[in-house]
């Protein structure tokens, strides 16, 4: 089937009311046709591919609920041989990005895909990107905002696709990194008739409302590098947290981290968010160390745990603090490309998170992914621990602004996380088929299964890369680790698609 037939084949199956079929195959000769509305590439090595829309419910589990709304997705047909498998990735707490469809490098799923003849789709989830399900993002719309409904519209892709494209006997394959990776575990649980086996790459399975072991991580990280990095990292908060509690010095922190506007603090959570801002720079740095996301256009990808530590180490900057102010500045303007670091008050933080628009500050995924964690996840990257270099953000700060935004209670908040963790085993997830990758500097390997349960189970745990590492194009400075990481997930999908 060429694409000019797949078009119109999915655009008869995209509506409930509709009830036309298609009978035939989809290896037809292929016409490398792209309508106006797609993005791509015509080379046999760049996956061509569209961009169409399927409906789905609003609630699932809702039978007298015959709301619906309109998911967006891509396909690619350009590997796909007769008989081969079919590659569902699943997208996660923000807008699919068209590259993970069409790289030159080609980003490590097309690489399984191209040697195992496979079609490809790329599914965004529903209230991120241009997937929308309800008119705004208020409150009481996002109740229809959870992974239970999340993965309802995967089984009903699934089921809708392989209906009208002749793929009921295909084998599905979900791939998905860090919570989509999740997901993609949770599919093969949940619909184990529907879904063949998953890559669940850097997946958080369990859920905790205080998270305090990511910050371990980073300490075990930055110490991997340098012995005193995370001392001196620790060394500089430390004297920030006391030079932050007089007014007198926040003109200084100002002009020292070099802050978009004058330093205000006008209460604890004042304090509390820029400290965890401000922290933010060396944890995200050390959760994406290395990782090649140049090719989604991301920025900051060169700074990393070294960058981190080599300044820190620079004793001609003088004391640890102001070591750490040039980082956070040289990460803002050289890495980030911003002509400073902007810090708004909590309370401005909360003005942009409250606001529902689809096209408010906060609706690129801020504010769904907040409720989320508010009412599913917690994930609260807490500064609770002994064991790790930063302070001032605690479980209360974190726990607040889900009453604060939402009006989301304690109580609420731990039932949901507890009720998550029933629902799919948390470590103790019962399924088959499922491969865990997971790198050892990634502070959310602390929530992932990291030694294997079982032979269908298996863990791959690849010491000294970062989030997500193995699912990025390959590139010549790849330490072997990885290499071995990505080429044994192949050996056990090959494995896996033989299997009835």
């Amino acid at each position: 089937m060429g694409f000019q037939a797949l078009t119109a084949v999915i655009f008869a199956c995209l509506c409930f009311a509709c009830d036309g079929f298609f009978t035939g195959n989809i290896h037809r000769n292929i016409e490398r046709q792209i309508s106006n509305d797609v993005q791509g590439h015509k080379d046999e090595d760049k996956p061509v591919f569209q961009q169409h829309w399927i409906s789905q419910k609003l609630d699932h589990f809702n039978g007298a609920d015959s709301r619906a709304w309109k998911q967006k997705f891509l396909v690619t047909e350009t590997y796909y041989r007769t008989g081969g498998p079919v590659f569902l990735m699943i997208g996660g707490e923000g807008p699919i990005n068209n590259q993970w469809m069409s790289t030159d490098s080609g980003s490590t799923w097309l690489t399984y895909a191209k040697k195992l003849g496979a079609l490809c789709f790329l599914l965004e989830h529903r209230f991120y990107g241009d997937s929308h399900p309800t008119v705004d993002l208020r409150t009481e719309n996002l109740q229809f905002l959870s992974s239970q409904q999340a993965l309802a519209d995967l089984a009903h892709f699934r089921t809708v696709m392989a209906k009208q494209l002749g793929l009921t006997n295909s084998k599905w394959v979900a791939f998905g990194g860090s919570y989509p990776g999740a997901l993609a575990a949770w599919s093969r649980l949940k619909y184990p008739n529907l879904i063949h086996a998953a890559v669940a790459s850097s997946a958080p399975l369990h859920a905790t409302v205080n998270f305090s072991e990511y910050l371990e991580v980073v300490w075990r990280a930055l110490a991997a590098e340098n012995p005193k990095c995370p001392l001196l990292v620790k060394k500089a908060f430390d004297t920030l947290n006391e030079l932050i509690k007089d007014p007198k010095n926040y003109e200084n922190i100002t002009k020292d981290f070099n802050l978009c506007s004058r330093l205000q603090i006008q209460s604890e959570k004042d304090r509390a968010y820029i400290l965890d801002s401000l922290a933010d720079s060396i944890m995200s740095t050390v959760q994406y160390n290395n990782d090649n996301r140049a090719f989604e256009s991301a920025l900051g990808t060169n700074c990393t745990i070294k960058t981190v530590c080599g300044v820190m180490s620079e004793e001609s900057l003088g004391e640890p603090y102001y070591r750490f102010a040039a980082f956070v500045a040289l990460r803002t303007t050289t890495y980030l490309l911003q002509p400073c670091f902007k810090d708004p008050t909590y309370s401005a933080n909360l003005q942009d998170l409250r606001n529902t628009s689809y096209s408010g500050p906060a609706s690129g995924g801020e504010r769904q992914w907040l409720y989320q964690t508010c009412t599913e996840f917690g994930y609260f990257q807490t500064s609770d621990s002994p064991n790790q270099p930063f302070s001032g953000f605690g479980l209360q700060y974190h726990v607040e602004q889900c009453l604060d935004i939402f009006n989301i209670s304690t109580k609420t908040l731990y039932a949901g996380v507890d009720q998550t963790n029933e629902n799919y085993g948390s470590y103790d997830i019962r399924a088959t088929r499922i491969v865990f990758p997971n790198g050892s500097i990634d502070p959310w390997h602390a929530l992932g299964i990291t030694s294997s349960i079982s032979d269908d189970l298996p863990a791959i745990f690849i010491k000294g890369t970062a989030h997500c590492a193995n699912m990025y194009p390959a590139r010549a400075e790849d330490i072997p680790q990885l290499n071995l990481a990505r080429e044994h997930i192949f050996q056990i999908l090959q494995k896996w698609l033989k299997e009835k």
